[in-house]
């Protein structure tokens, strides 16, 4: 069942009631989630790439994810992503001209949209945010988000994993569930307040309100926060497409990282090494300490947990949300404001017209420097 009402710009916004039953329990989860929390909190923008083919209409296509903290790093996706396919899947020297052709504007400007072989490819900006509950404490991962029935704790399982963002259409015409357009429109007035934003990025917000009006929601990820004693969440890790990825990133930083950076396990130590080892070994001065991590690692994974605590330090699985703002040209890109980390720059070796790749010598000069 399907209604409709008037969205930004008289756009219809189609409401679908749902009536399978997955569907009816992710709405219910949704609710439980909705009464649960009272507040979002905001963590700032990120940034990937979007195509449009010339059959898209008005749907866009994500092709780098919106996972970047900045958006020269987003270009440097894009060139990445061009390159290879200049390189692996141009068909002729005029498809690999046209490629190539865009790769070299990208490593020298800093380019947030062009055309390349009749497909739009847009640097777009998301804002990332979560919910929070009357405590502040970070909403964690709902039932029915996605999470394998057989979860691979494995070596290397990571890289098998569905990365986050992988074949995202953004639709802003696809109907939506009840709370999902309740969580949209309510979404729309989202800007920037408060004295610890600088003026220029204030007004950059509030143009951004009026010049792309509408959002469109984008799937939850998951990320491990952090925090000691009274002090605020900070982020402990990238976006994950799955509940169980955090998880598993948790628990290699719990018995691998955390460790080495606290001086328990020394950086040179082979790979191979970690909490579980030396505890199993039961030689060094530092195992009680270990211990706790290594228990904690595995209490993560025979009960699938959300949060465990080690030496006063809690760790969190959090559900993320991100949102694009949109406009009448589609999706919105980077801000005057939004600040690069690096510049534009070469990232490959040269490819030639006919994808022959050359791995040019240093100059003698730079050869004997």
């Amino acid at each position: 069942m399907s209604e409709e009402g008037v969205g930004p710009e008289g756009r219809p916004v189609v409401v679908r009631v749902p009536v399978e039953p997955v569907e009816a329990v992710m709405e219910a989860d949704a609710l439980d989630a909705a009464a649960r929390n009272s507040a979002l909190a905001v963590r700032g923008p990120l940034f990937g790439v979007a195509s449009q083919g010339k059959d898209d209409g008005r749907r866009w296509r994500v092709v780098v994810e919106v996972t970047h903290g900045c958006p020269q790093q987003a270009r440097d996706g894009l060139n990445s992503l061009l390159w290879f396919r200049a390189k692996d899947e141009a068909k002729s020297r005029q498809e690999r001209r046209a490629l190539l052709a865009a790769v070299a504007r990208l490593e020298n400007e800093y380019v947030d949209e062009l055309t390349v072989l009749d497909t739009r490819y847009r640097v777009v900006r998301a804002e990332e945010y979560a919910a929070i509950d009357a405590h502040g404490d970070i909403e964690t991962p709902r039932p029915t988000d996605p999470d394998p029935p057989a979860p691979d704790w494995s070596p290397g399982a990571g890289a098998r994993s569905p990365r986050v963002d992988d074949t995202l259409v953004l639709d802003p015409d696809a109907p939506l569930s009840p709370l999902q357009a309740a969580e949209r429109l309510s979404l729309r007035s989202l800007a920037y307040t408060g004295t610890r934003f600088p003026t220029p990025v204030l007004h950059d917000s509030e143009r951004a309100v009026d010049s792309h009006p509408d959002v469109v929601l984008m799937p939850a990820a998951f990320l491990i926060v952090e925090k000691s004693g009274n002090e605020p969440w900070t982020p402990g890790s990238g976006l994950q497409a799955t509940p169980h990825d955090a998880r598993r990133t948790l628990a290699f930083a719990l018995t691998w990282w955390e460790p080495r950076k606290r001086g328990l396990i020394p950086y040179e130590a082979d790979a191979d090494v970690d909490a579980h080892t030396i505890v199993a070994e039961n030689t060094s001065p530092a195992v009680g300490e270990l211990a706790a991590f290594a228990e904690a690692a595995d209490r993560l994974r025979a009960g699938r947990l959300n949060q465990v605590e080690v030496h006063g330090t809690v760790s969190r699985i959090a559900r993320a949300r991100r949102l694009l703002r949109w406009g009448t040209d589609g999706p919105e890109g980077p801000r005057p404001s939004d600040i690069n980390t690096h510049a534009p720059q070469a990232l490959h070796p040269r490819l030639d017209e006919d994808g022959t790749v050359h791995f040019e010598e240093p100059a003698e000069d730079e050869a004997a420097s």
